[in-house]
């Protein structure tokens, strides 16, 4: 470490980095509360998030599992009309915005059960389809505000306008390199952090020994060694402690002391690791590299008696000690030394780094394989000076000043491009910094150049200078000292790639070059902590201690740095940080690895962030009463319909539970039981039908955007059925067309074959015993419509049954297909029954009109043209209204049940929209 980089640090003061970018309001984020990402498959069903969002094709799968169920409710005319709606409302998951369209980036309030709507597509979405909110939300409370326009957006609608749906899709702003690495406007490029370990006393160093245990080892300048296991504790003893040999001292600015460790490429068969640090022999201060053996008795620690000196080199000053040992891609063992110390390299004719036959100012390169007898180190054959006899053979590279902290590119994961290289930062002198890719032989200049520019003129002249300038420099202006870092080539974070991100000491700034590789060029960009939401993740902050100490690699690739606040070797005030790249992950799993087991002997002190993670403000946007749920995609979510109608068929049984199995069809396109997968139980069940859900079809002319896609009706189906429209209670119907279901791009409309068998899902068979809250059991003939659904949280073998409340109506008709007409059926006490038409008027139907969401009563059908009703009971007789009423019950009438009608005398209605629409 440098002399300058300490001795202007006279006050060990905790000072946190706080740095103000651009970026403010919401950001992309999943409902698992990360990043969005790019599936590795293009999504087929929810195909606007094929590229960027938050599902992969198994999360893509759930949804449209749940869609189909769903669906399942309505018949064909509502189908068409209501698909697209449904389809873009479940696909909102997916949203690289979905956190916020489900007020999930606060985790401190209740995420909605839906996405945030924009209010005109609300009120279409309202007009057309009200009555399927219940099967979404699947809370049978909601069925209560589904008459009501206010209400039913007041629980949908989001207010900003910029991130409701659909407008989030067609913001230019929010969509402009969506997925990218964010940057403000001077190019600043916004990233985040995570705390992993703290309390240590100079963290100079982390390393992983690449022996598939993804442990992580931290040293500390005072000659400490720790060894931490993936999920972050740390073993209490040692894994080395030389701190009775190393030398520092407690003062800031001390660049002595314990610098580095490397684990040999073969540590998991040779046990060796590699250690550099400072020593005082005789008064005489040195730098000293050695070898440890792993001790016999425990894999978490080195053996303190099984060292072996490989190198000694004389300090002339106490400063510029270098301190980088790490192993290249071929094998061998790099040493980076510094020049000596003092100012300007006044040592010789040339200085030390220009002076081949000193090892100070170099990269040394020597070979530790088979060293168990001879010499500690072999010199590789391939060394650029071997056969030099004015230069020390184990010198690779010299004219260097300071290096301080150098890295091995892994190379692209791809294609392998630039795996190899050397980089390194270069501590400057008076006037600037500068990175450099280290290549055999090569000449880095000093103390000819510093940087770029001159510093030595008279060698900076010599024509036999030829050295290899820096990729980078930059003045001390941005930094006084230089922290070497990595080029990313992890796997969590894919914008990263190729990113080298390194940082200055002094300055506290971080920073990134890319190159380019059409030109070899590299480009600079500054790194800021991600400002307001950006870093809105768990366990993420956007502030970091000043002194960038060092930077450091995980076995899987990722990224970290070493800072602290106080820089003394003896204040536990250093801290490690990951940096997270919050604009885009990798695809779920991608990532995974199975760490191999770490025996530990002795104590674990585990870990506990002591920074605060960023502000979580709470959210201003309206968020139903309901309790917090979890998203489709990533707990069990269990749906029960259990329907019975007063027409026996094939009831149905549906259990819903996210899973990555395969979507099996009939011939009709629909779901069916597959014995070897857990979601659907193939057993016989009573024999009745699955109700429909009926869209409530407007004549306003909606807006543009959102008018559905329709197409000509179908032709009639064989088999004679009843058509129900859906009252504001979710009142079921009993018939149901069976249709088959579209392709996955093909949601909202599809002609369906001439003919079709019904659709029949073999399920489990339900009990004989009666359900709480209806009249009679469920056997198929006793006229009642019910839906099953889960009350979350709940067991699964826990049912509960949809109450449909007093007075909730329902049309229902022979032959006519449309949604706003037919025999009026009311539901009283569990049972459904006709009406009959004695006195019933206008203002009666304009009662029944608006309970099933029509606003006006166009015409009141007599004398049964609607269709005899003559399976069910008759219920109300002698219906007088003053059309205020809420339902046909609050009206002057008969007693239930009584009446002097027949089904003859059946009463239907024809509804609207328009007063004086058409028929």
């Amino acid at each position: 470490m440098n002399g300058v980089r300490f001795q202007a640090l006279l006050q060990s003061c905790w000072l946190l980095v706080f740095v103000s970018p651009w970026l403010v309001g919401s950001h992309p984020q999943c409902l698992d509360y990360k990043p969005p990402f790019k599936p590795p498959e293009p999504l087929t069903f929810c195909a606007e998030y094929s590229q960027f969002g938050c599902c992969d094709s198994e999360q893509e799968q759930l949804i449209m599992r749940r869609y189909y169920l769903v669906m399942d409710f309505f018949d064909y005319s509502g189908y068409v009309a209501c698909g697209k709606y449904i389809r873009s409302i479940l696909c909102q998951e997916c949203s690289p915005y979905s956190a916020h369209l489900y007020d999930a980036e606060d985790a401190n309030t209740p995420m909605r059960k839906l996405p945030g709507l924009c209010g005109e597509y609300c009120t279409d979405f309202w007009h057309r389809c009200r009555s399927t909110l219940s099967l979404l939300t699947e809370d049978d409370e909601t069925v209560e505000i589904e008459a009501d326009r206010d209400q039913f957006c007041a629980l949908l609608e989001l207010k900003d306008r910029d991130y409701c749906y659909p407008n989030v899709l067609t913001n230019a702003e929010l969509n402009a390199d969506l997925g990218t690495v964010r940057a403000d406007p001077e190019g600043c490029l916004q990233l985040c952090l995570q705390e992993v370990a703290n309390r240590l006393r100079n963290p100079v160093a982390m390393v992983h020994a690449n022996d598939g245990t993804h442990r992580f080892f931290i040293a500390e300048q005072l000659g400490y060694v720790w060894a931490y296991l993936p999920n972050g504790s740390r073993i209490d003893k040692p894994f080395l402690n030389l701190t009775k040999a190393v030398l520092t001292s407690p003062w800031a600015g001390d660049e002595r002391g314990f610098l580095c460790v490397a684990f040999h490429p073969r540590y998991k068969s040779t046990g060796k690791a590699y250690v550099y640090y400072s020593v005082s022999v005789k008064r005489e201060e040195r730098i000293r590299i050695s070898e440890f053996m792993l001790s016999v008795n425990d894999m978490n620690v080195l053996d303190p008696a099984s060292e072996r000196i490989l190198l000694e080199v004389v300090e002339p000053a106490s400063n510029h000690n270098g301190g980088q040992l790490l192993f290249g891609y071929d094998g061998y063992l790099y040493i980076f030394i510094g020049d000596g110390g003092k100012a300007g390299d006044p040592f010789g004719e040339f200085g030390n780094a220009q002076n081949k036959s000193s090892l100070l100012g170099k990269v040394l390169r020597v070979d530790v394989d088979d060293n168990s007898s001879g010499p500690p180190y072999r010199i590789p054959p391939d060394n650029p000076f071997v056969k030099d006899p004015r230069a020390r053979p184990e010198v690779y590279a010299y004219g260097v000043r300071n290096m301080w902290r150098c890295s091995v590119d892994r190379g692209d994961r791809l294609t392998r491009t630039g795996r190899g290289r050397l980089l390194c930062g270069d501590v400057g002198q008076n006037k600037f910094e500068e990175v450099d890719i280290i290549t055999k032989g090569g000449n880095y200049g000093w103390r000819a150049k510093e940087g770029f520019s001159c510093y030595d003129k008279k060698l900076c002249s010599n024509s036999s200078l030829d050295d290899t300038l820096p990729i980078f420099a930059y003045p001390h202006t941005l930094g006084r000292s230089v922290t070497g870092g990595y080029i990313y080539r992890g796997c969590e974070m894919p914008n990263l790639n190729g990113l080298y991100i390194f940082g200055d000491f002094m300055s506290g700034r971080l920073m990134s070059l890319k190159e380019d590789p059409s030109t070899g060029e590299w480009h600079y960009n500054e790194i800021c902590m991600g400002k307001d939401q950006t870093c809105n993740f768990p366990k993420t902050i956007n502030t970091y201690y000043k002194y960038i100490i060092s930077f450091a690699e995980d076995e899987a690739g990722e990224l970290y740095f070493l800072s602290t606040g106080s820089p003394s070797a003896a204040v536990p005030a250093g801290v490690m940080y990951k940096i997270i790249d919050p604009s885009r992950r990798a695809p779920p799993g991608k990532c995974h690895f199975t760490a191999s087991p770490v025996t530990v002997k002795g104590k674990l002190s585990h870990f506990h962030p002591r920074e605060r993670f960023v502000n979580r403000r709470k959210t201003t946007t309206a968020a139903p009463k309901a309790t917090p749920i979890p998203t489709y995609t990533n707990t069990t979510f269990i749906n029960r319909f259990v329907v019975t109608s007063s027409y026996p068929t094939a009831a149905t049984t549906i259990r819903w539970t996210p899973t990555t199995a395969d979507r099996h069809s009939t011939t009709t396109a629909r779901l069916r039981a597959v014995p070897t997968t857990p979601i659907y139980s193939p057993t016989k069940a009573p024999t009745t039908q699955r109700p429909r859900v009926t869209y409530q079809p407007t004549t306003r002319k909606p807006e543009k955007s959102y008018q559905p896609t329709t197409r000509p009706a179908p032709k009639q189906h064989q088999t004679t059925s009843r058509y129900h429209s859906l009252a504001t209670t979710e009142h079921l119907n009993k018939g149901r067309p069976t249709m088959p279901r579209p392709s996955f791009r093909e949601v909202t409309t599809m002609r369906p074959p001439k003919t079709q068998k019904p659709n029949i899902l073999n399920v489990p068979k339900m009990s004989d015993k009666r359900h709480k809250g209806h009249a009679e059991e469920v056997d198929g003939s006793d006229g009642q419509n019910r839906v099953n659904k889960k009350v979350r949280g709940s067991k699964q073998t826990k049912v509960r049954h949809r109450k449909l409340k007093n007075g909730a109506v329902r049309l229902a008709s022979h032959g006519v297909k449309l949604p706003d007409r037919g025999r009026v059926e009311i539901h009283v006490k569990g049972e459904w029954g006709t009406v009959c038409d004695d006195l019933f008027d206008s203002k009666a139907g304009t009662v029944v009109c608006r309970q099933l969401g029509y606003p006006f009563v166009l015409r009141v059908a007599r004398r049964a043209e609607m269709g005899e009703g003559s399976n069910l009971n008759i219920l109300l007789d002698d219906v007088k209204c003053e059309g205020t009423e809420k339902t046909l019950l609050e009206c002057k009438r008969a007693k239930i049940g009584e009446h002097n009608c027949s089904h003859k005398e059946d009463v239907g209605v024809v509804c609207g929209h328009d007063e004086f629409e058409e028929e």
